[in-house]
């Protein structure tokens, strides 16, 4: 790009690097002509797609030369009514990630900041400095305390100024999988300023034990500085469809809403999470599955001598005990992919999907082979 257009570009999107996804399976196929791959990177189901989504898919009939309903009418009720909340409380997304942007874009600009925590989802300050804002990373608990590399919320409240528009933090933390109790969040919550937006990240809540779990209604009746995220992305299995929502109060809500694409939620998406939703027997057998395979892929890592960090996620975020980067490299040649944190600033770490028993299996065996 010629030079007097690129300092013409917004000055937080010049210092921003792009968001590097999960490795695609097609990619490692024609770079090393691989014919079998297990893709653990992505924190996809391994289940696949909630068989009610599947049915809605092959049995839409909608006009797809109309456009969708840009309110998304029916599935915002049903949202509502999942959560015991108004409709009007619900901000629908293209993904989870576009609510986090939406936020960014109301609460946020220049001469405002964000509070995060290290190590937290790298899209947080990406949605951050694209609008100008400045980025407050906390530090995290150190590797020896109870919760290795969690929030630190005292320090991050500590990080709150009068110029801070947004926290945002993810419960369960990706990428290490860790977690903050209900009290310690209501105790946060209480503490940070009314004018401070506070936005909870639950894209992994449902593989959380229940007693970790907080009423949403009655924090959002609470706080009206709180936005609570969610995904059809990981527990319904529907990441390629890329849907997700905000809750938030009304007047919160009715913000998002003004600046929403519209029609930002195409008509299949909105037709197959309204099917997804009360899916209930396939979400339950997800949970068990990523529960007891979890506990299992944990255990065997740590036979290897292997540190692993506590983890409520449908993921397990591991120490390689040398520089990870050469691993992941070494087992992308096995056919195994995952997820290296040196962007994350864990250059140690690796974080694998939890799958099903052969895809842990195979990974175990590759790693094995790797690590010597």
């Amino acid at each position: 790009m010629p030079k007097i257009l690129s300092e013409q570009a917004h000055a937080g999107i010049r210092g921003l690097s792009a968001y590097v996804p999960g490795k695609p399976i097609e990619d490692l196929k024609r770079e090393l002509g691989l014919s079998s791959i297990i893709k653990l990177a992505s924190n996809e189901n391994p289940l696949g797609t909630a068989p009610a989504a599947l049915d809605a898919l092959a049995n839409f009939g909608g006009d797809l030369y109309r456009y969708p309903d840009g309110s998304g009418f029916e599935l915002k009720h049903q949202i509502a009514a999942r959560h015991g909340l108004d409709a009007a409380c619900v901000t629908l997304g293209n993904g989870s990630d576009d609510i986090l942007e939406l936020t960014a874009r109301v609460f946020l600009g220049p001469g405002k900041n964000a509070v995060v925590s290290q190590h937290s989802f790298a899209v947080y300050p990406i949605v951050a400095r694209a609008v100008g804002a400045d980025v407050r990373a906390v530090a995290a608990f150190g590797p020896g305390a109870d919760m290795p590399y969690g929030h630190d919320l005292e320090a991050m409240r500590a990080a709150i100024d009068e110029n801070t528009g947004v926290v945002f933090m993810a419960n369960p933390n990706n990428p290490t999988g860790t977690w903050v109790t209900p009290e310690a969040l209501e105790a946060f919550l209480d503490r940070v300023p009314p004018a401070t937006l506070v936005v909870l990240d639950q894209a992994y809540i449902e593989y959380q034990t229940q007693d970790a779990v907080a009423a949403e209604a009655s924090w959002l009746a609470r706080y009206d500085n709180l936005v609570i995220t969610r995904t059809f992305s990981k527990i319904f299995g529907m990441a390629a469809l890329r849907f997700g929502y905000g809750l938030s109060s009304p007047a919160v809500a009715d913000f998002l809403n003004r600046i929403r694409q519209p029609f930002n939620v195409n008509m299949i998406a909105l037709h197959c999470a309204a099917a997804a939703i009360d899916d209930h027997d396939f979400i339950a057998r997800s949970v068990a599955s990523n529960t007891g395979q979890r506990a299992r892929l944990a255990e065997a890592l740590l036979e290897r001598g292997l540190r692993c960090l506590p983890s409520q996620a449908n993921f397990i975020t591991f120490d390689t005990r040398r520089a990870a980067r050469p691993v992941y490299d070494a087992l992308l040649r096995q056919g195994v992919i995952v997820r290296p944190l040196a962007g994350y600033g864990l250059p140690n770490h690796l974080r694998v999907t939890v799958g099903q028993t052969a895809e842990n299996d195979r990974f175990l065996d590759a790693l094995g082979r790797v690590l010597g």
